[in-house]
C-alpha cells in the first residue's frame, strides 16, 4: 500500500521508521515501530488512530525528539530530524496527553517562558492573542494550579502555539473533558486549520476523527494498516444493514440466502452487500415472503466499523472483518 504523496506537499514524512526498545529483566526486545512509511499532507487534519500500544506515542515522541529512532528517516516541514534537528523542532508543536503543567506558573508566564525557549523575540510574542483565542485571557495571571482540567488542557494547546509552528500534533486533546469543551476545541482546531496549520490528531474518540479529519491512518502492532482519505476508508466496508419493522409478529423469513437476524423488539436486521444486491430487491423479497412493512432504516458504516475490521485480532490471528458485530440500536 502506497502511504506517501508528493514530498513537496508533505508536512510530515516518515520512511522505514523503526524503533526497537531493549527488553528488561530477561524480556525480549519490543519492536514498537516496524518500518513505518507515513506521509501527512500539508494543510490537512490528519487522524492517527490505533489501540493502546499500537505505536502512536512512539511515533509522536520520535517527532518531538523525546525518543531516538532505531532506523529510518523522518522529516518535519522538509527538515530531517537528524540533519536539521533545530529547524525540525521549530516546525512542530506538540500537545501531550498528560497535563504536565507547573502549578506555580500563570498561563501568561508559562507562554512567555515557552516562547523564550524557542527563541521568539519579545516583540513577536503573541501571549495574550493566543490566550484570548483559547478563552484563557481572563485567567492569564491566575496560577495554573487554580485552573480546571479543561482550562489546563487549553493551556497546553496555547503553549504548543507560541512559536507559530506550521504543524500541530494533538495527542488525545479531549481525553477526560466534557462535551461542551470538546466542541470548543473542535472549533478551534478547525480555525487553526483554516488559517493554514497542519493538524495531526490522535484520539480514542472515533467520532472525533470522523468529525474533524480529512485523512486517517490506522496503526496496529507498529505497522500502518491503512492510510487513506476518510471517505475512501469508510467505503472499504462493503456490508450494510437494513432494519425492518414488521406490522406484527412473524417468523424469521427466508430471503434467499441473505443473513436475517431478529431483534428483541421483533424487528428484522438484514445484512447485505450493496455490490451483490440492491436495497430495492431486498424489499421485494421481504414483501414476497408475506411481510407487511411498517418502517425501514439502514445502518451506514462508520469509522468504528473500519477500525474494528482493521485492528481486530483473535488468538493472534490476522485482522479479520467484524462487520455487523456492532449492536444495532433498539429503536428502528
Amino acid at each position: 500500500m502506497d502511504m506517501t504523496v508528493n514530498s513537496a506537499n508533505n508536512a510530515i514524512e516518515a520512511k522505514a521508521l523503526r524503533k526497537v526498545y531493549r527488553g528488561s529483566r530477561g524480556q525480549p526486545p519490543k519492536e514498537a515501530l516496524k518500518g513505518v512509511d507515513l506521509a501527512v499532507p500539508q494543510g490537512s487534519i490528519f487522524g492517527l488512530l490505533g489501540p493502546n500500544g499500537a505505536g502512536k506515542s512512539t511515533f509522536i515522541n520520535i517527532l518531538a525528539d523525546l525518543v531516538v529512532k532505531t532506523s529510518g528517516t523522518a522529516e518535519i516541514w522538509g527538515f530531517d530530524i537528524d540533519k536539521n534537528p533545530r529547524q525540525a523542532r521549530a516546525s512542530i508543536g506538540i500537545v501531550p496527553q498528560e497535563l504536565n503543567i507547573d502549578p506555580f506558573f500563570t498561563p501568561a508566564e508559562a507562554l512567555e517562558l515557552q516562547a523564550g525557549l524557542y527563541g521568539v523575540p519579545k516583540e513577536e510574542r503573541r501571549t495574550m492573542e493566543i490566550l484570548r483565542a483559547l478563552g484563557l485571557d481572563d485567567k492569564a495571571n491566575a496560577y495554573a494550579r487554580t485552573l480546571s482540567g479543561g482550562m489546563r488542557r487549553r493551556m497546553l494547546v496555547a503553549k504548543a502555539l507560541v512559536h507559530n509552528p506550521p504543524v500541530l500534533v494533538l495527542d488525545e486533546p479531549t481525553a477526560g473533558v466534557d462535551i461542551e469543551l470538546r466542541k470548543q476545541l473542535w472549533d478551534y482546531v478547525r480555525e487553526l486549520n483554516d488559517n493554514g496549520t497542519t493538524i495531526v490528531l490522535t484520539t480514542h474518540y472515533l467520532e472525533e476523527a470522523e468529525e474533524l479529519c480529512d485523512r486517517i491512518a490506522i496503526i496496529n502492532h507498529g505497522e500502518v494498516v491503512a492510510c487513506e482519505d476518510k471517505h475512501t476508508l469508510l467505503h472499504r466496508i462493503e456490508q450494510k444493514q437494513m432494519v425492518i419493522r414488521p406490522a406484527g409478529e412473524i417468523a424469521t423469513p427466508d430471503l434467499g440466502g441473505l443473513k436475517v437476524d431478529r431483534k428483541t423488539d421483533g424487528c428484522l436486521v438484514v445484512t447485505y452487500s450493496p455490490e451483490d444486491i440492491a436495497a430495492g430487491e431486498i424489499i421485494e423479497r421481504i414483501q414476497g415472503a408475506g411481510v407487511e412493512i411498517l418502517d425501514i432504516t439502514t445502518q451506514q458504516s462508520d469509522l468504528e466499523d473500519v477500525f474494528l475490521q482493521l485492528t481486530y485480532h483473535k488468538d493472534g490471528a490476522p485482522s479479520a472483518p467484524v462487520v455487523g458485530t456492532k449492536p444495532v440500536p433498539e429503536k428502528a
